[in-house]
């Protein structure tokens, strides 16, 4: 009688995982912020006892920490000397090329500063405090002709018992009140706290006219003042400016 034989069971068998084939990956390029840091700055500046605008885009710079190179331009030069009296349609100093960026408004200077240099703090942490700040720095961007053409920049002068005009007068309590609202709110010695931002190189030039026109302040700004002229950057500032060649005699007359 013939006998059946159960086929033989094997063991699966077990699957061989293939190696994968890993693409080499391309060399990572820097980002454009990276690029533009390491790029080669120049500032254009015009005199640096008459020009506010340039001492604003130089403190912006110095508190960025951005190397760069200083531009200074002469100011017998027709277009800088109108822009210095401000007869000119527009303010064109500073003039920053950084790279293949080139920028000549301040606000925009301090705001491509706080984008290739964020961790320079030019910008307040909190988002209120940084609206805050734009704002007042907007306010100092757009407005105060009456003290402007009233009191132009001058270090090399000083000008005790200066007659201040109503109009004038206006501006510098608007000022005032704009600085004593930012230091009781954030306890100084700067405008908004311990660390320097864009309002107070917005605000350095006009403690210089107030120091120039013997301004009379209360105390919290004069103690304000005192601190934005006691930094190791206006000093250097002051010093270049009193070494200054050149005159420019409608901003030396004594009103």
């Amino acid at each position: 009688m013939a006998t059946t034989v159960a086929p033989k069971k094997t063991a699966p068998r077990k699957a061989v995982a293939k190696k994968a084939t890993v693409a080499p990956q391309p060399a990572l390029k820097p980002a454009p912020e990276a690029k533009a840091a390491t790029a080669p700055a120049v500032l254009s500046l015009t005199s640096k006892n008459y020009s506010s605008w340039s001492l604003r885009g130089w403190l912006l710079m110095r508190f960025s920490g951005l190397p760069f190179e200083e531009r200074v331009l002469s100011s017998d030069d027709p277009t800088t000397r109108a822009e210095i009296l401000l007869l000119s349609s527009s303010i064109r100093i500073p003039d920053l090329k950084h790279g293949n960026v080139h920028v000549w408004d301040t606000l925009a200077l301090a705001e491509y500063l706080n984008e290739v240099c964020p961790d320079a703090g030019l910008l307040p942490t909190s988002i209120e405090a940084r609206a805050h700040c734009r704002a007042i720095c907007g306010e100092m961007h757009s407005g105060f002709a009456s003290l402007r053409s009233s009191l132009p920049m001058n270090l090399r002068g000083h000008f005790p018992n200066f007659k201040i005009w109503s109009r004038a007068q206006a501006d510098i309590d608007r000022i005032t009140t704009i600085w004593r609202e930012c230091l009781q709110a954030h306890g100084g010695p700067f405008l908004f706290g311990a660390q320097r931002t864009i309002a107070d190189a917005m605000y350095a030039p006009v403690c210089t006219r107030f120091a120039t026109y013997d301004v009379q302040l209360d105390p919290i700004c004069q103690a304000y003042c005192k601190t934005i002229l006691a930094m190791p950057e206006m000093k250097a500032w002051i010093k270049a400016a009193l070494s200054e060649p050149a005159d420019i005699d409608e901003l030396d007359v004594e009103f």
